[in-house]
């Protein structure tokens, strides 16, 4: 699944990116149309929880895939505008970062907030008014399907010309959001809104973040507020000098980990682990995913041979130290293949092929 990162140029989403990837703003392309793609590394304590318990050769995190999409200024000709749009509907879930540093021009987020989001709401709007034709001329000759399409479209199509994102509706039934997700509506990702403040702004106390988060609220999203260019220089720092810096400044870590579990939530992640001497490793999976769906993220024949998954909770090995006392208070679960895994799963995989 990958996160799409937007928002109109010059607002600082190529350096986040870089800062999210770990690597120097200077190596990607900026002003074309062609996105930058990226792996980020998902900061997870409970790896190093696990770790401390039980001694391993190295720590493996979960990832997530970026894509860094060329911002398209207000204005542009269509082919450009077509072009952005093409990729956004590509994406699982958005990233919408909004300038909440002053640059010399001064700093107005709603302004910027709604050049962005008035196209992709128009683009939808496009989609559903096509759709919404097609399928009512079908339901007119009593085709049962046609019917629900139209009730989804007609619903859609009231918000949009509103002015506001389809993903303000969350009362969908799981045969509508089937028929939703058919039709590749932007509005309909989930978002997650990332005010870039300045080194003045850290905390994110201005009134600018705090519209950010009052718009996020409004539309049914998400936000964190960081800044970008901090971060990109943390990015290219040693741990140990890293370290020290977050230090001095009295955090814990960067708020690029923040936001990449905030983008694993977005994408409706959940995290479980295996654990032993050779790795400690993170794996994400879609939430509600069964035990044979989860074995098969490490390998297609664990899937295959699948036979049980022993599993225990983080939170279980903290309070017991060690795999035999978990064992010996009985709380290694035995699980098959109806099991749904949980977030914080520690699993060892039984099969045979």
């Amino acid at each position: 699944m990958e996160c799409g990162i937007v928002g109109l140029p010059g607002v600082g989403k190529t350096t986040l990116f870089s800062a999210l990837i770990g690597s120097s703003p200077d190596a990607f392309t900026t002003g074309g149309m062609k996105p930058n793609l990226g792996v980020a590394h998902i900061p997870d304590p409970r790896l190093q929880t696990i770790a401390s318990f039980i001694t391993t050769k190295k720590i493996i995190p979960a990832t997530i895939q970026l894509v860094d999409i060329p911002g398209v200024p207000p204005g542009s000709d269509p082919s450009k505008l077509n072009s952005f749009l093409s990729h956004v509907r590509k994406i699982d879930a958005v990233c919408h970062v909004v300038r909440c540093f002053d640059d010399g021009g001064g700093v107005n987020t709603a302004k910027d907030i709604d050049q962005m989001e008035s196209e992709l709401v128009l683009a939808d709007m496009v989609v559903a008014e096509s759709a919404l034709d097609k399928a009512g001329r079908a339901a007119r000759t009593g085709d049962a399907d046609s019917k629900t399409r139209v009730a989804v479209l007609e619903k859609v199509t009231t918000v949009l010309e509103d002015g506001r994102p389809i993903r303000v509706i969350d009362d969908w039934s799981e045969k509508e959001q089937g028929i939703l997700k058919s039709y590749g509506m932007v509005t309909a990702k989930p978002v997650l809104y990332v005010a870039n403040v300045g080194e003045d702004d850290l905390a994110g106390d201005s009134d600018a973040v705090q519209k950010v988060r009052d718009h996020a609220t409004e539309t049914g999203a998400e936000a964190v507020a960081l800044c970008a260019k901090l971060e990109a220089e943390l990015a290219e720092l040693d741990e140990a000098d890293r370290t020290e810096m977050l230090e001095s400044m009295g955090l814990t870590e960067p708020a690029v980990g923040t936001m990449a579990r905030a983008i694993q939530r977005l994408l409706g992640l959940a995290s479980f682990y295996t654990a032993g001497e050779k790795e400690v490793r993170a794996w994400t999976i879609r939430q509600g995913e069964t035990a044979p769906e989860a074995a098969g993220t490490i390998h297609s024949d664990i899937q295959r041979g699948f036979i049980r998954a022993e599993c225990y909770h983080v939170d279980d090995l903290v309070q017991h130290k060690t795999e035999k006392a978990i064992r010996e208070a009985g709380k290694l679960r035995s699980e098959g293949k109806a099991y749904r895994m949980q977030d914080g799963d520690v699993v060892h995989f039984l099969f045979n092929v």
